[in-house]
């Protein structure tokens, strides 16, 4: 498939509401800077006991979109007065460090695993996906981010593996991007009529054209955008991302990829669970999930992602996580740290 940048329709949106919203994002993102809303990489200050303020808890990618939402949200009459500390970086790395004490109050990972870790530690309830959208509160899909022009005329996953061309992927320990590359990768095969003995084959070939893993996806493209590498595989909304901040990529959408779903819930030793619950909620209102879309990421409720489907195009063959029977069987299939296909791809 051709390259799928990103077009106009972020800018032109739709008319009424949600070109409303478009200009609230934007006064949201303004004032951003001066708001009571503090980011931090290191997660500082508790959210347990502290009247008005909350810590949430994320995978990398989505900063700049939070960034947005926060400031919308403080302005209603729930949030308003409330606080935040936040905390970004590789989604497997922050669901360890909240089930060994990292005070949140919301989590977003990147991957269903990373939650159920925290359910499994009595920290989210078991019913957190129980609403509509399954506490899913955004989409995305697994792409090739390419050198701007695409110079080595890479299009499918065959061609990750031509001669002389190098990938760069997270490593699938920390990052819950690099575990859904791998299933993309994977899946892909399948999805061409292929074995699992080739699929696996492919993915042990792949693996020797990978020259880095870094531990995040964010951390991947800043690698990628210092001059290392052919391709690197990532997340669209990082690929939209770095096309929006200026820096000199291609993306492609391969003919068969992954839908990646990322999962928020509040904490059950949360210090503000009324407000925690309101933000949660919050961010499937349609403003909350234009200022996702403006940021890269499929919206997940139904009307805010029919307004913006002209800016993210449908693969030819989309697959999910059903594939492989769920988050709990592809970690162990995939990622078991001794017996797991990628310890074996990786070898």
């Amino acid at each position: 498939m051709a390259q799928a940048p990103l077009r106009s329709t972020r800018r032109r949106v739709v008319s009424g509401v949600l070109g409303a919203l478009v200009a609230a994002v934007a006064v949201g993102a303004t004032a951003c800077g001066s708001s009571s809303s503090s980011a931090s990489s290191t997660g500082a200050g508790s959210s347990t006991g502290g009247s008005g303020k909350l810590t949430l808890v994320a995978y990398s990618t989505p900063q700049a979109a939070y960034n947005a939402i926060i400031p919308l949200w403080q302005k209603t009459a729930a949030g308003a007065g409330t606080s935040f500390a936040e905390s970004y970086g590789a989604s497997g790395d922050q669901s360890r460090a909240v089930a060994a004490g990292l005070p949140a109050d919301v989590v977003n990972f990147a991957t269903g695993s990373d939650m159920t870790r925290l359910v499994k530690a009595g920290l989210v309830s078991s019913t957190w996906n129980s609403n509509t959208y399954k506490g899913i509160v955004t989409d995305s899909i697994v792409v090739f981010i390419v050198r701007k022009g695409n110079p080595k005329h890479i299009q499918t996953w065959a061609d990750l593996t031509n001669p002389g061309v190098t990938v760069l992927t997270p490593n699938p320990i920390t990052s819950g991007g690099a575990r859904w590359n791998v299933l993309a990768a994977y899946g892909a095969q399948l999805e061409q009529g292929k074995t699992p003995a080739e699929a696996q084959a492919y993915l042990k070939n792949l693996f020797h054209h990978v020259t880095v893993q870094d531990k995040s996806a964010r951390q991947a493209l800043t690698t990628f955008q210092n001059g290392q590498g052919d391709v690197l595989l990532d997340y669209e909304s990082e690929a939209i991302f770095a096309r929006q901040h200026g820096v000199p990529i291609s993306y492609v959408i391969p003919p068969q990829t992954i839908l990646i779903q990322t999962p928020a819930a509040v904490t059950t030793n949360s210090g503000n669970p009324t407000k925690a619950k309101d933000f949660l909620n919050y961010l499937w209102t349609s403003q909350a999930q234009a200022v996702f879309a403006l940021h890269g990421f499929r919206p997940v409720v139904p009307s805010v992602a029919t307004a913006f489907a002209s800016g993210f195009p449908q693969p030819q063959k989309l697959f999910t996580i059903t594939l492989f029977g769920g988050w709990s069987a592809a970690n162990t299939t995939f990622f078991d740290p001794t017996s797991g296909i990628v310890v074996k791809a990786q070898q």
